[in-house]
């Protein structure tokens, strides 16, 4: 309980990738681990605990051993969920109303935003003394709505509906005349005249919150993938350091591509070993050692199936909520896992007494993709995708299994304290 609780608290206050970074950040510094800035040169110490953040909407931290580094063992998730991000010249007027024009960011389930509180949150840049400082900002309160069609005007309307962003889906937030960008900066406490932009988005103000007939499930905002981000979190604080370097990531801009300055498809988990290795005088052939010996874990939400439309799953290969941590395959590569990586994580979870179940798409319907082949292309190393077992991924509310919160802290605890060695010929041995 303590850690599902953990998790819908830490939903509830990462309205955005900023807001849950930020709580990364502070649970990171409470457990004595220092902030490096990349801009800095870095003086790591044997046992020394650290963290970074890049753009402030990505995060990585990492534990070093106290003899010199043999590997990094690695969990990667990512902090963005899709929603509706308002664009730079976000002000619209119609019919009376003041209205906010919004894109869609990432592929989301349109329709769940419609007839429900909305919120603005994310960062404002502000001009200070002729220095720009991010300062992050979320309304807090229900403040824009995005309104159906009544259905006497589009009798179809439970028959299907083609949504255009353009037109369907711009929240109203007031009357005529309103202006949101003087909120947000009241909200901020800084004057509106020392904004100089910001990267805002519209979010669910449901709050996480358990049901069923036993508080089984959980239905939260942003599942996908806070709660891999946390449980890898929490993971990380609860486990014991071992003779490799831990280490957390959690990256921005996985739902649009990762191809950002802070996603996977980026240089920054590149640039952390490289510089793990500068900082601890590791020979760049040590180096390339050390990555050849590593293991990724990628956490990243899976498909649970459907009890309405089980036909939409494979059927020697469907997970479930409730029933463990889940193993993804996919032979086109959308997942990094293969025959030996999925060996280890499984055997990992054995020895924790974690159950585990193993998830492949129908051959006929295409799957989503995620963070681990991307990060894999800059840094290769044996990776395993997994994930816990959700249903309407990408909705604005989807739901989850509550007893899968302490499966998944369970296994990555485990899998930060055992010492995956990788030899020469690619055997792997766990101590």
């Amino acid at each position: 309980m303590r850690y599902l609780q953990g998790l819908m608290d830490f939903i509830n206050a990462a309205p955005t990738a900023f807001h849950a970074v930020d709580q990364i950040c502070a649970s990171l510094a409470s457990a004595g681990y220092a902030r490096l800035q990349e801009g800095e040169t870095w003086f790591l110490e044997p046992g020394g605990r650290y963290y970074l953040t890049r753009n402030r909407s990505s995060v990585i931290a990492f534990r070093l051993p106290r003899q010199e580094l043999s590997h990094f063992q690695i969990v990667a998730s990512h902090s963005d969920s899709p929603c509706f991000k308002l664009k730079p010249n976000a002000q619209r007027a119609s019919q009376g109303c003041a209205l906010l024009n919004v894109e869609k960011y990432g592929g989301m389930l349109m329709s769940t935003w419609l007839d429900r509180p909305l919120s603005i949150a994310g960062r404002l840049i502000v001009e200070d003394g002729g220095a720009l400082e991010t300062v992050l900002v979320d309304a807090g309160r229900d403040l824009a709505l995005i309104p159906n069609v009544p259905i006497h005007f589009n009798r179809d309307a439970n028959d299907g509906v083609k949504w255009n962003p353009q037109v369907d889906m711009l929240p109203i937030y007031g009357t005529e005349g309103a202006d949101y960008l003087c909120l947000l900066a009241e909200k901020a406490g800084v004057e509106p005249s020392r904004v100089a932009g910001g990267d805002l988005f519209l979010y669910n103000r449901d709050r996480a919150t358990l049901f069923g007939a036993q508080e089984e499930f959980s239905a939260a905002p942003r599942l996908d993938d806070l709660e891999c981000a946390y449980t890898s979190l929490e993971a990380l604080l609860a486990s014991r350091p071992g003779r490799h370097v831990d280490m957390l990531c959690v990256f921005d801009n996985e739902e649009v591509g990762s191809g950002s300055k802070q996603g996977a498809d980026s240089t920054l988990l590149a640039d952390t070993l490289r510089r793990i290795a500068g900082g601890t005088g590791l020979a760049p052939q040590a180096l390339e050692a050390a990555v050849a010996k590593s293991f990724m874990v990628s956490a990243d939400n899976a498909h649970a199936a459907h009890p309405n439309h089980p036909e939409k799953y494979d059927e020697q290969n469907r997970v479930y909520m409730n029933s463990g941590v889940v193993v993804k395959s996919s032979a086109n590569q959308k997942y990094t896992s293969d025959a030996l990586s999925i060996a280890v994580f499984e055997s990992i979870c054995r020895r924790a007494g974690v159950p585990t179940q193993r998830f492949a798409n129908r051959s006929d319907i295409p799957g989503g993709s995620t963070l681990g082949n991307i990060s894999n292309a800059h840094v290769s190393m044996n990776a395993v995708d997994i994930g816990l077992a959700q249903l309407a991924m990408h909705s604005a509310l989807e739901t989850a299994g509550a007893r899968d919160v302490a499966h998944m802290v369970d296994a990555l605890k485990a899998f930060f304290e055992c010492e995956v060695m990788i030899n020469g010929d690619g055997a792997i041995r766990i101590e």
